[in-house]
C-alpha cells in the first residue's frame, strides 16, 4: 500500500440490524451496486457514428450473510416478519461492520431498508463432521460506505 498501511483481513466481521438482530457471520457476498448501461447511438459533427453508453437504472444487489447455526432464532424470526406479509416492520436499516486485528471498528457499510427475502438452514447429513451453516439473502433500497 503507498501509505504502508496493511489492508483488512476479511475475516472479522459482524452485522447489526436495527432493533432485530447482531451477530456475528461466517460470510458475507453482495456488498455492491451497478447501473444498467443504456447505449445511445449518436452522430458527431464530423458525420462519424459513436455509440455513447449512458448509465441507466440503478440496481443493489442482494447481500448473503452464512453463519453456524446455533440455538439464537433472530434471522428466523426477521425473516417469519416477511412470511406473514409484516414488510413495513420487517424493513430496517442495518450495518456490516469490519474490524481490525484488535477488534477496532476499520469500516463500515450502512444499508436502508433491508429486509430478508430467503432463508436456509444447514444441509444435515449422518456422514458428515461439518459445522451447520445457515443462510440469510437480504435485499435493499441503497447502502452507502460510510467508514
Amino acid at each position: 500500500m503507498a501509505n504502508g498501511e496493511d489492508p483488512l483481513v476479511g475475516f472479522n466481521f459482524r452485522l447489526e440490524i436495527e432493533g432485530k438482530a447482531d451477530g456475528y457471520f461466517t460470510e458475507v457476498s453482495g456488498l455492491g451496486s451497478e447501473h444498467e448501461v443504456i447505449e445511445h447511438k449518436v452522430v458527431d459533427d464530423s458525420g462519424h457514428e459513436l455509440v455513447k453508453q449512458i448509465p441507466g437504472r440503478l440496481k443493489w444487489s442482494p447481500i448473503t450473510l452464512k453463519r453456524g447455526i446455533t440455538a439464537n432464532l433472530d434471522m428466523w424470526e426477521w425473516r417469519q416478519e416477511v412470511e406473514q406479509g409484516d414488510l413495513s416492520s420487517a424493513r430496517t436499516n442495518c450495518s456490516i461492520v469490519m474490524m481490525d486485528r484488535n477488534y477496532q471498528e476499520i469500516a463500515r457499510w450502512d444499508i436502508v431498508n433491508a429486509w430478508p427475502t430467503k432463508i436456509s438452514g444447514p444441509t444435515l447429513s449422518s456422514s458428515s463432521n461439518e459445522v451447520g451453516i445457515e443462510e440469510l439473502t437480504i435485499v435493499h433500497e441503497g447502502m452507502v460506505r460510510s467508514q
